[in-house]
């Protein structure tokens, strides 16, 4: 079975995510743990849990399904301390948050390093980390690799693995791949040799198991143009044809399926729906 979703908004409650998530064709989410824009951030009440909780019972939703994404502010790379402390506590609150609603995955950028190179940069991101996850339990950190711009640190594959290799718990960091952000920086998914390298890529560096998480975005620019702007499933340079491609391969369908797409939860149920149109359209063998 397919499991996608997309990121949805809290604007209403953390309770209402699960029935949501539902009403637009998902069984999975992603969700900001706070307001994304704010240093700001607060524990859920026991009440508001213990909602969440029986709503993704009652919606049936895996909690393996389920991700939170980290605050738009957090830079683990900044050579700036003010910043960089800011970031490392308020990720210590987020995976507070993620373990009170019982999510086990909380995704981040791994930051940018702002001109001060990519060394520096990681040494920032690692002990950022190892700060945050030894003053914290339960949840693993996903690192998601980024568009080729800015000084940001994530853009290759390897340079995740750099940073998980020199992490204490490594086995609490894990992986997501961002089909925008790959083709962004010269993946190329709308071939199959493409998506075989990638893989053996993933799998070398980290094995498949630690893919946790597929954020599914078209790109509104073409292969390695490093602009980082999502397009909607089907619209942009990686297309029907490119997503049918990598939609095809076994160990793509494991792997829950998160769109950042633009528009709204009314979009994001056309974008699911387009999904299966091109799964049926080309034929492609779901189990």
């Amino acid at each position: 079975m397919i499991k996608i979703g997309a990121h949805m908004p809290i604007s209403k409650g953390f309770d209402r995510v699960p029935q949501d998530t539902v009403n637009i064709g998902g069984n999975s989410f992603q969700i900001f743990p706070h307001n994304a824009r704010s240093w700001g951030a607060k524990l859920p009440s026991d009440e508001v849990a213990t909602k969440f909780k029986r709503e993704m019972k009652k919606n049936g939703i895996d909690w393996e399904n389920a991700f939170c994404h980290s605050g738009y502010l957090i830079n683990l790379a900044s050579p700036k301390e003010d910043i960089w402390q800011k970031s490392v506590e308020l990720l210590k609150k987020e995976v507070e948050i993620c373990r009170k609603l019982g999510i086990r995955y909380l995704n981040i950028h791994p930051g940018s390093h702002l001109g001060t190179g990519e060394e520096e940069g990681i040494d920032r991101i690692v002990r950022g980390l190892n700060e945050v996850l030894n003053n914290t339990e339960g949840v693993v950190i996903l690192l998601e690799n980024v568009s080729q711009k800015g000084g940001n640190i994530g853009y290759k594959l390897e340079q995740l693995k750099k940073i998980r290799d020199l992490v204490d718990q490594k086995d609490r960091v894990a992986v997501t791949y961002d089909t925008c952000h790959g083709f962004d920086s010269g993946y190329d998914i709308t071939k199959k040799e493409g998506v075989e390298a990638l893989l053996n890529e993933i799998e070398t560096l980290f094995g498949l198991e630690r893919l946790k998480m597929i954020h599914l975005n078209d790109s509104k620019y073409p292969l390695g143009a490093a602009k980082d702007r999502h397009e909607r499933i089907g619209s942009g340079f990686i297309g029907e044809e490119g997503f049918a491609v990598f939609f095809s391969f076994k160990e793509i369908q494991e792997v829950p399926w998160i769109l950042e797409t633009p528009g709204g939860n009314e979009e994001h149920a056309e974008d699911i729906k387009k999904v299966f149109e091109i799964i049926e359209k080309f034929g492609i063998e779901v189990d």
